[in-house]
């Protein structure tokens, strides 16, 4: 059963030609196709009140809805009665026929608005397609699609930063920055660098998938970087200073005497972006079958009664 047309504009049947006419233009502009994309129910509502503002907007069909000799349709209520088919000689005013609405209101009115509105070409009197109750609009500028990369890099060079070119399947060479801390699961882009727009609007984006090699010594964990540093036994009984390679030059570190394996020492502001490189020792023999070191360990055996395994109970 159709809707009542003065229900769908929100307006009283005593409504006047502006207020008809301002009612539908405040729903047009809401629901309008092309503000709202990929909204079917929007799509719907506008088709429905494009349909009611047709039917009020022309005199004597409001006339004959008012009188109950049409329907919120527009089709006779009884097409075999005195009131006669409003549309008979193919006069549809929603369909591509020939347009009673000429003048105020109707299909031409509709084009005024929407120009008005949208700043948009609803196609007048020119006979264009219709689509969902209204005239079909000019395509608007695509973007153009885009193109993916994947890129695989060392530790250090995602660590340090800096700049890389590659080349994309569509056989151009582009320079891509890459900024310090890049992990894997990124992905950077390159505006613009995509395939062109196939009616004139902007050209895709390239799109680079970056993945990270994992390192022996290195990890990164936010924007602090984590190292499991190797030292040799002498380094951990005297202590001494060691300088460390980073991608962004040497650092030099403390290593107090009497260091154990897994301690952490933090060096502030070496990280990542203002975070901290954290620096576990790990202590190396230099050669476990070392009779030096042999004989210093047989002269020194684990008599002393401290167990170091004693944290583990």
């Amino acid at each position: 059963m159709a809707k009542d047309p003065y229900k769908l504009l929100g307006v009283s049947k005593s409504a006047t030609e502006k207020e008809i006419k301002s009612a539908y233009r405040k729903l047009a502009k809401k629901l309008h196709p092309d503000v709202n994309k990929d909204n079917p129910k929007a799509e719907a509502e506008f088709k429905e009140i494009s349909a009611a503002y047709t039917l009020l907007s022309d005199a004597k069909l409001r006339k004959q809805f008012d009188t109950g000799q049409v329907d919120g349709s527009g089709q006779a209520q009884n097409p075999f009665g005195g009131g006669g088919n409003p549309f008979a000689g193919g006069r549809n005013p929603f369909g591509s026929g020939p347009n009673p609405f000429g003048g105020p209101g109707g299909a031409d009115d509709l084009s005024s608005m929407f120009s008005s509105l949208f700043g948009m070409n609803m196609g007048g009197q020119t006979g264009g397609p219709q689509r969902r109750g209204y005239q079909q609009t000019r395509a608007r500028p695509q973007k153009g699609s885009d193109i993916r990369y994947k890129l695989t890099l060392d530790f250090l060079d995602a660590l340090g930063g800096g700049s890389k070119r590659i080349k994309m399947s569509n056989g151009q060479m582009l320079d891509l920055k890459i900024p310090k801390g890049t992990q894997s699961g990124q992905t950077l882009r390159l505006k613009g660098k995509g395939h062109p727009s196939p009616n004139g609007g902007p050209a895709g984006d390239a799109k680079v998938d970056i993945t990270v090699k994992t390192h022996k010594y290195f990890t990164l964990d936010g924007k602090h970087v984590r190292l499991t540093l190797p030292i040799t036994l002498q380094e951990a009984v005297l202590g001494g200073k060691v300088k460390i390679p980073m991608p962004s030059g040497a650092v030099s570190l403390n290593i107090p005497a009497g260091t154990n394996s897994g301690k952490t020492l933090r060096l502030k502001g070496k990280g990542v972006n203002g975070g901290d490189l954290l620096v576990t020792p790990q202590i190396i023999l230099d050669d476990p079958k070392s009779k030096t070191l042999k004989d210093w360990a047989e002269a020194n055996p684990a008599s002393s009664g401290v167990d170091p395994r004693n944290v583990l109970t």
